[in-house]
């Protein structure tokens, strides 16, 4: 509001603040949406950044249930604004699609909560209890996962086998949960039967945990910073993956590295999904002479007490060009993918398409090269590129590529001849504590990372096409491949 001197903003808000008490109690849900949103503009305005955003979320919840996505390009100067100011970042505070996990390694189970899918999804189970299944293998896996069948249940969202547009709510329930009930009662039970974490494992959350939320010992921080809550996460991650699958588009993962052994190849498509569909997994690597120096790796290691990371290689297959922007930071693709992959245990890096190679190369040697095909190649565009060092992603924005991203895993940090550590009660020397625990997960937090890539795209697509039903949904994306072919 240029030319506007603080009191006539402060009027204005003064207007404002009145008609919303009128609004609240007797307006329809979209005009108290749309009131809302222009007073988070003005609040915007008056560098009152954090009210701003409270407002704005709220303007949005108001529009969801009027039934139809918020108004987000006439709003973004605001939500951009807003993100760098007193409020929070929150990865759902500005997707249309959302989740969440509950549950505790050791809990009774493991909850999955997502949320703005479109209705008409067709669900399959199977697929989505072959998911959990696929995060559950792997060489070098512990005796956990000899315990645990891992199976989705459904307690909403999903109605004679098509989601309803409502929020999915999964439960997976944990068989461990028998042997622990009384050591991790929901009731005070009885001090003698806690078994306490006593001494904190380098490089794991049980220090900096228990000091954050004043725990006398790290039991509840091992319970909740486990990676057994990727196993929510890949639930909900399926029914991301069933959306794109209706749209085209697919994810899978493969294992590029495992300690000192690495593929020295690029995989095509066609040898990562074939490693996806295998009923037995060892290393999940595309290359059987590579895998099986892989596995005489994680022997190695297993013999000496000790534990081993790797690389995995999640790729997109199918996604056009135009998901993702420019044009505010916190929009562009790579970095929510950077985030989204980040977030999973054990990941200490993230690469997207040649990152780490491309920093000591020339750019005559990093840059795909652009053509044109001289007639229709199936794909959305004719433009072409004789290489993908880009990881399908410039700008920001998806180019039509495969989109490929990394995610560097460190080794587990529960060791069986474990580090020097400290005893939380009496600070004395001593060594970490042990938990059952594995030795390679590389190949499952591949499947996790697949979840969180599905979610991440699926968000964004259902940003950019809309809809809410997958019947429009599918309409407007066909539309837009269409504008893209003309181009």
């Amino acid at each position: 509001m240029p030319g506007i001197g603080n009191r006539e903003l402060a009027e204005s808000a003064g207007f404002y603040e009145d008609a919303l008490e009128i609004y609240r109690a007797h307006a329809p849900a979209r005009d108290l949406a749309d009131a809302l949103r222009e007073y988070a503009l003005l609040k915007s305005e008056m560098d009152d950044l954090e009210e701003a955003a409270c407002l704005w979320y709220e303007a949005k919840d108001f529009h969801e249930k009027a039934g139809f996505e918020a108004g987000i390009a006439d709003s973004r100067r605001t939500s951009s604004s807003c993100w760098v100011g007193n409020c929070s970042l929150r990865y759902n505070g500005f997707n249309m699609i959302r989740f969440s996990t509950a549950g505790e390694s050791h809990g009774e189970a493991l909850i999955a909560l997502i949320s703005g899918l479109p209705a008409g999804i067709p669900v399959d189970l199977e697929f989505v209890n072959r998911e959990l299944w696929r995060r559950q293998q792997g060489y070098g896996r512990g005796g956990r996962m000899k315990i645990e069948t891992d199976k989705a249940h459904v307690l909403s969202g999903v109605r004679h086998g098509k989601t309803i547009g409502s929020p999915i709510a999964i439960e997976i329930v944990n068989r461990d949960w028998k042997n622990w009930e009384e050591k991790l009662p929901v009731v005070a039970g009885d001090p003698a039967k806690h078994q306490a974490v006593a001494s904190p494992r380098p490089g794991h959350a049980d220090l900096a945990g228990a000091l954050k939320y004043n725990f006398p010992d790290a039991r509840y921080v091992l319970e909740r910073a486990s990676a057994r809550e990727s196993t929510g996460r890949v639930a909900a991650g399926a029914f991301a993956k069933l959306m794109l699958r209706d749209l085209g588009i697919e994810v899978a993962s493969h294992v590029i590295r495992v300690g000192h052994v690495e593929l020295d190849r690029t995989a095509s498509w066609d040898e990562i999904t074939a490693v996806v569909a295998k009923d037995e997994i060892v290393l999940s690597c595309v290359d059987s002479a590579t895998e099986a120096r892989m596995k005489e790796e994680v022997e190695a290691v297993s013999r000496t007490g000790d534990t081993v990371g790797g690389v995995f290689e999640v790729v997109v297959h199918g996604a056009p060009a135009g998901l993702g922007t420019y044009a505010n930071w916190d929009e562009r693709l790579d970095g929510l993918l950077a985030w989204s992959v980040m977030s999973l245990q054990a990941v200490k890096a993230v690469e997207i398409g040649r990152g780490v190679t491309a920093a000591e190369s020339f750019g005559s040697q990093v840059h795909d090269p652009i053509q044109y095909a001289a007639k229709e190649n199936g794909n959305p565009t004719r433009f072409t590129r004789p290489h993908n060092n880009a990881g399908g992603l410039e700008g920001g924005v998806s180019n039509g590529e495969d989109i490929v991203v990394r995610g560097y895993l460190k080794p587990i940090s529960t060791l069986r001849r474990p580090l020097e550590s400290v005893r939380f009660d009496t600070r004395e020397a001593t060594s970490a504590s042990y938990e059952r625990s594995d030795i390679c997960v590389v190949p499952a937090a591949g499947v996790a990372a697949e979840a969180m890539v599905a979610l991440t795209i699926a968000g964004l697509a259902q940003q950019k096409f809309g809809g809410d039903s997958m019947l429009e949904m599918k309409r407007n994306f066909h539309g837009y491949i269409e504008q893209i072919r003309s181009f």
